[in-house]
């Protein structure tokens, strides 16, 4: 092979490298604003653990079932993006194994969002309508019903952190191995992933509502958000840098 098809050759891999690695950071960083703009500004909030507020509250709320599915699609653009990176470490010898479990474990965590914003966006909505619309004996017997769906969504909900943060931690691992992208993303994936799985027990044993979860909620939110933009960031700045 002649220098000149070698060189062709890195230009094109260096293109394709710097594009899948824009479209992994976008995919992240929309479907990760999207999500947040969503809960923050039509989500319904109070004390997540005083069922008899929140579940009024989730009962007056008009837009539930298509806020629930805008976080949805949101979510999945989001592990979408996670998969296109995936394509970037996957050709590495140290990291390949590493990328491979991860893009699985993101694969699982889409089918156990799929299922857990079914039974909320859904299943919740149905049973505390149905709450709030009963009266005399039944009215105790459908908030028991409400309970207990919602006693279903901690589990989703606990295991769904969990695998979320699994998928992080193990993309964090496979970025510092392979070190095809800068190591500090795959500090801040890994740190943020076992922030992620700190949440999901703690839910397990706390509910949807405690102190540990304000706190780390906090160091995930920025933690994810400066993972996906620096991924976009380093994809545009490569990509800008092969134009010249």
């Amino acid at each position: 092979m002649g220098p000149d098809m070698r060189v062709g050759g890195e230009a094109y891999t260096a293109s394709w490298r710097s594009r899948t690695l824009t479209i992994a950071g976008g995919l992240m960083v929309g479907g990760f604003l999207l999500n947040v703009i969503l809960t923050a500004a039509l989500h319904p909030s109070g004390e997540e653990d005083d069922h008899a507020e929140i579940f009024t509250k989730y009962a007056d709320s008009g837009s539930w079932i298509a806020v629930h599915l805008g976080q949805f699609i949101a979510v999945l653009v989001t592990l979408s993006g996670l998969l296109v990176l995936y394509r970037v470490l996957r050709g590495t010898n140290g990291s390949s194994l590493l990328a491979q479990l991860a893009a699985a474990t993101a694969v699982a965590t889409a089918a156990i969002w799929a299922v857990l914003q079914g039974l909320d966006g859904v299943g919740l909505k149905q049973a505390v309508d149905s709450w709030v619309s009963a009266s005399g004996a039944e009215k105790t017997i459908r908030f028991a019903n409400a309970e207990t769906v919602r006693w279903l969504e901690w589990g989703l909900q606990s295991y769904f952190r969990i695998l979320l943060g699994l998928t992080l931690a193990l993309f964090g691992t496979a970025i510092l191995t392979s070190r095809r992208v800068a190591g500090w993303l795959g500090w801040t994936a890994l740190v943020g992933g076992v922030c992620s799985v700190i949440v999901g027990v703690d839910v397990g044993y706390s509910g949807l509502a405690s102190g540990l979860q304000d706190v780390l909620g906090i160091a995930i939110f920025a933690l994810v958000l400066l993972f996906a933009v620096g991924v976009l960031v380093t994809g545009v700045r490569e990509h800008n840098r092969h134009d010249r």
